[in-house]
């Protein structure tokens, strides 16, 4: 994967060889060098403006995870067979707090994919200006077709391992794909049974009536429509009165879908894994929560039930002309022929909702068109935000009104979103939230490692 030319010449020679080093390291784990090249491309200027990150070696000790935990996982399911799964906690960077980052539990999880995402981490917890370190894990079991009691057995077993690497000092896990309300009360009770501790803090995304905080649920995709409210309105637009297609019909697609719609805008498609469904009128929040959320069924069953929507099959949901694009399912889900294509239609806004969405030739695609384009890393950064003020609650024992901790959520987005766009401006590169946020959320953390020395 070659650095993008971008609006920047050169590269500091440090950044070269860091990625070299990376790619020496991990020769198998593509998602990761993938990660790693999208912030160290945007890393040069702050290394020849500062020396002292090249000379402590920075980027070197940041790329490599301070601990990389993988364990056995053994369960038995209904019929009393044995499986073993395996488990992973990549715990990547704590200086500036404990190891903050979600749970997945999904058949493509390996050692790269946890690797990627808890590198993103990093910098996401930065940019939210809070006191978390960078960390990920989950294994490759798979939650689909399972029971109830299935689950429970198998998170009792990947807890009775992961519980003597946690603490609410320590590491703090979350949920994630295949991760929801369920697996985690499943993963704090057996961690409460082992640890003889009522340690709220030590996970999040927990239940509303045991420690968990109201706007959880709602906070990535609340969060990344507001960071795209802000974008805009820096730009002297809004999304009042726009056309918003959004990828994926899980939980963060359907909280952007619902703030998008509360701020104005028509969404007019969303998707799932067998194609996508177009709805000109707008997208019925109501039935799209009762099919996915209630029925777990698939999208197809939205046009079914809604007369005037149709369903693409296979189909890109990218072909349907936008002003703003929320892609919120899957690593690498809109390519460089996708964003050209949103590009001819008029795009003026693309935000991540999920994690590394967008491939590195579609981002170069829409910067070079001049597309306000906001990264994972700071977009998607709600998620983990409302996790840290859940966190605040536990630690006063207190809880707050949803009213409370959407303005609270409100205020971190803005506080991100200003972040990156300061740093972008501070750089010579105003408009660029993927230099912003990358510059940003690295200098805090360069910042804490130099001050505690080599460790």
């Amino acid at each position: 994967m070659p650095f993008s030319d971008g609006a920047r010449s050169g590269h500091h020679p440090g950044v070269r060889s860091a990625y070299e080093h990376v790619v020496r390291r991990n020769p198998d784990e593509p998602e990761f060098q993938q990660a790693v090249l999208e912030v160290l491309d945007s890393l040069s200027p702050a290394l020849s403006r500062h020396s002292e990150y090249a000379d402590q070696r920075i980027l070197e000790r940041l790329c490599e995870p301070e601990r990389q935990v993988i364990f056995r996982v053994p369960w038995r399911d209904d019929q009393g067979n044995v499986h073993v799964n395996r488990g992973f906690r990549v715990e990547f960077n704590s200086a500036l707090g404990p190891y903050k980052g979600g749970l997945r539990f999904h058949p493509s999880v390996n050692l790269g994919v946890i690797k990627f995402l808890g590198f993103e981490q990093i910098f996401k917890n930065a940019l939210t200006g809070m006191s978390i370190g960078g960390g990920k894990g989950g294994s490759d079991f798979d939650p689909k077709g399972r029971s109830d009691n299935e689950i429970e057995r198998f998170c009792q077993s990947f807890m009775t391992e992961l519980h003597r690497h946690l603490g609410e000092h320590t590491d703090v896990p979350a949920g994630d794909i295949g991760v929801g309300g369920r697996e985690i009360g499943y993963l704090f009770g057996q961690y409460r049974r082992l640890a003889n501790r009522w340690e709220a803090g030590v996970i999040t995304g927990k239940g509303l009536e045991w420690g968990g905080s109201r706007v959880r649920t709602e906070a990535t995709g609340y969060g990344n429509v507001l960071f795209t409210q802000r974008m805009l309105e820096r730009s002297g637009r809004s999304l009042d009165g726009r056309r918003v297609v959004v990828s994926g019909s899980g939980n963060v697609a359907i909280y952007s879908v619902e703030k998008a719609q509360q701020l104005g805008a028509t969404v007019v498609a969303c998707s799932d894994s067998g194609g996508y469904v177009v709805d000109e009128k707008g997208i019925d929040l109501d039935l799209l929560k009762q099919i996915k959320e209630v029925e777990r069924a698939r999208i197809s069953e939205y046009a079914e039930r809604r007369g005037d929507a149709r369903y693409v099959e296979g189909g890109n949901v990218w072909d349907v002309p936008c002003d703003v694009a929320l892609p919120s399912a899957t690593q690498n889900e809109l390519d460089a022929a996708s964003a050209r294509t949103l590009v001819r239609n008029g795009v003026l806004a693309v935000a991540e909702g999920a994690n590394m969405p967008t491939t590195p030739e579609a981002v170069q695609v829409l910067r070079e068109a001049g597309v306000l384009f906001a990264p994972g890393k700071a977009a998607n950064a709600g998620g983990v935000a409302t996790s840290v003020l859940e966190m605040r609650q536990n630690a006063r024992r207190t809880s707050w009104s949803f009213e409370h901790a959407e303005a609270e959520l409100a205020e971190v987005m803005t506080g991100i979103h200003d972040r990156c766009e300061e740093a972008a401006e501070r750089y010579g590169a105003p408009g660029d939230y993927v230099l912003g946020a990358n510059v940003a959320g690295f200098e805090r953390v360069a910042g804490a490692m130099l001050d505690q020395g080599l460790i």
